[in-house]
């Protein structure tokens, strides 16, 4: 994997930082999620506000604590470690 440097104005990582989920996320990781939605956006214009509300709604879910570990999924789909 290759690592490269961008410069960004300091609103812009402001901006960044509005869309992290959780404080450890890389900007790598939403840059990606951005582009992701961006894509959507582009070639599927009627799914993507769809897509913003469901970003959104789950966004919020994941800010009230609303969420499962990968550990608590594994225990409750009963999936254990090789």
């Amino acid at each position: 994997m290759s690592v490269t440097t961008i410069k960004v104005r300091g609103e812009t990582k402001a901006l960044l930082d509005g869309f992290r989920e959780h404080p450890s996320e890389s900007y790598d990781l939403i840059v990606r999620k951005l582009a992701s939605v961006a894509k959507v956006a582009w070639n599927e214009p009627k799914l993507s506000k769809q897509t913003v509300r469901e970003i959104d709604a789950a966004r919020k879910r994941i800010a009230a604590g609303e969420y499962y570990t990968e550990q608590e999924l594994k225990r409750l789909l009963g999936v254990r470690h090789a």
